[in-house]
């Protein structure tokens, strides 16, 4: 008989331990990574379907310095949004139609406009190479703005508190005032566009305010001085159409009108198509189309036979009486 088996069997079963808990904090993580990768991919999207002749003036908008933009400066007066080519219509173009298909046709602009607004363009960007590398234009930079408006290339040089351009509540052009005029004189020779220039002043008013000699008078006063200037740097002098004296109606910053930057001369090489309306506005107040300048001197001999003859105007140089008046600029 065999012996009975006495073998132990041992059986191991590990007990089963839940797994600790993660919680949720994973899937927070997860959707910050897809919204950043949806945001990511609308921005492509976006600058895939802006024509290419866009993006420069996007990435010019961002490139504008920080005081400028403070002080309403390049591009903000020529476009009705902050981003150029924005609006209703993201992909829409300034002085484009679109079609029914969605491509854009140019319109209102002739062969001859676009080739004066080109020369406008590169007139620009030489004049803003020279004033980075001209040792007299470049300590005055930040006083220069140069922009693109409907009217042509504009070129303001604003009125600092530590810097003024002229005398106080006068017309004397301060020295350094004086080297950016003649330095810009010769370059605007460059094209046969004619010049319009405008006189700015703050809201300060003389002590009799209005009814004598005003800020109309000092604004115009200023903007004439600024042509003399222009001439005696070498621009030619039939090169300004018109001269304006505009007062504190045109303020740069309107929240402060009293601000220095609101003082400034404003030089505006006019394009072909707002050149064209001057003369026309001027020929039709008097009466008739343009004439010739032989057949203007023939009309005004003819007319002077049977005319009485006028008073003598003022002396120009004679200062006006109310010049006295005390006018602050801080």
């Amino acid at each position: 008989m065999s012996a009975p088996n006495t073998h132990r069997v041992v059986i191991r079963r590990k007990k089963g331990g839940s797994q600790p808990h993660h919680g949720g904090s994973w899937k927070i993580a997860y959707a910050d990574f897809i919204t950043a990768m949806m945001a990511f991919f609308l921005v492509m999207w976006l600058l895939s379907i802006v024509p290419r002749e866009n993006l420069k003036g996007i990435a010019d908008y961002f490139r504008m310095p920080l005081a400028v933009a403070l002080t309403s400066g390049p591009n903000s007066s020529a476009n009705t949004s902050a981003v150029p080519g924005g609006g209703a219509d993201p992909v829409r173009d300034d002085g484009d139609v679109r079609r029914a298909d969605g491509s854009r046709v140019q319109s209102q602009m002739t062969p001859s406009e676009r080739r004066d607004r080109t020369r406008l363009e590169n007139l620009k960007r030489k004049l803003d190479s020279i004033i980075d590398t001209n040792p007299v234009l470049k300590a005055f930079r930040p006083q220069l703005l140069l922009d693109i408006t409907p009217e042509g290339l504009r070129i303001q040089i604003i009125d600092k508190e530590n810097r003024p351009m002229f005398a106080t509540g006068q017309a004397v052009v301060q020295p350094y005032m004086r080297d950016i005029l003649r330095e810009l004189g010769p370059m605007l020779n460059e094209l046969p566009n004619r010049i319009s220039i405008a006189g700015h002043t703050d809201a300060v008013q003389y002590a009799r305010g209005e009814r004598a000699y005003s800020n109309w008078e000092l604004s115009a006063d200023r903007a004439n001085a600024s042509r003399q200037e222009l001439v005696a740097g070498g621009m030619h002098e039939n090169k300004v159409l018109r001269v304006m004296g505009l007062s504190s109606g045109m303020s740069l910053v309107k929240d402060d009108p009293y601000a220095a930057v609101n003082r400034r001369i404003s030089l505006v090489v006019l394009n072909e198509r707002t050149q064209r309306q001057i003369e026309e506005e001027n020929a039709a107040a008097a009466g008739a189309q343009p004439q010739s300048g032989a057949e203007i001197i023939d009309a005004a001999r003819g007319g002077a036979s049977g005319a009485a003859p006028a008073a003598a105007p003022a002396s120009a140089d004679a200062p006006p009486a109310a010049r006295g008046q005390t006018r602050r600029e801080d």
